[in-house]
């Protein structure tokens, strides 16, 4: 089985925006996460992206729109020696109660199925709440909050919450930096 380091996308990768990140004109990329996911890269483990996307469900954008996004993300991953082996994405609204809506832990499951991934064995990196949990409820132990995008803000309620365990990092290259200092994959 293959182990596997779960990302969320906005906050983790690229700045959140609270209008949502409609186009390509409204992604910043975190240049620390850009140096993350070459470090990353070099690991003998999957990386996939798991994210939220409800600006399409809410008819913000379309479904076409954000695979682009990502195809262009993927790409200037890529010309920064890093790598994604896929995007996992929910389109649906909080109300539509699906499955693969972090805190569900659908997109996870997804992807391990498809890649026979050893959950219990991977890591998540997320920015918020409903990531630590989506990451719980798969069965993934190995969880870290960054304070990047709503982190810093979520990190408070964390402490409110019955999750146990996260690791809290400043942003995702201390978080990797400290994934592989510990050797966890």
């Amino acid at each position: 089985m293959n182990t596997a380091i779960f990302l969320d996308r906005d906050g983790v990768i690229i700045e959140n925006r609270s209008d949502y990140v409609r186009s390509w004109l409204d992604v910043s990329i975190y240049h620390q996460a850009l140096q993350a996911l070459s470090m990353l890269s070099k690991l003998p483990v999957k990386i996939f992206v798991v994210t939220n996307q409800s600006a399409v469900g809410r008819g913000i954008i379309d479904l076409e729109t954000v695979h682009q996004i990502n195809q262009r993300l993927l790409e200037i991953i890529i010309q920064n020696n890093g790598r994604v082996d896929g995007f996992y994405i929910c389109p649906h609204l909080p109300s539509d109660q699906c499955n693969c809506r972090k805190p569900e832990p659908g997109l996870i499951l997804q992807a391990a199925n498809q890649f026979q991934i050893d959950l219990a064995n991977s890591i998540l990196i997320g920015d918020a709440l409903s990531d630590i949990q989506a990451a719980q409820n798969a069965g993934i132990l190995n969880t870290y909050l960054v304070r990047t995008g709503r982190g810093a803000e979520q990190e408070a309620m964390l402490r409110d919450s019955p999750i146990s365990g996260c690791v809290i990092c400043n942003d995702l290259l201390t978080a990797s930096r400290l994934i592989i200092t510990k050797g966890q994959l």
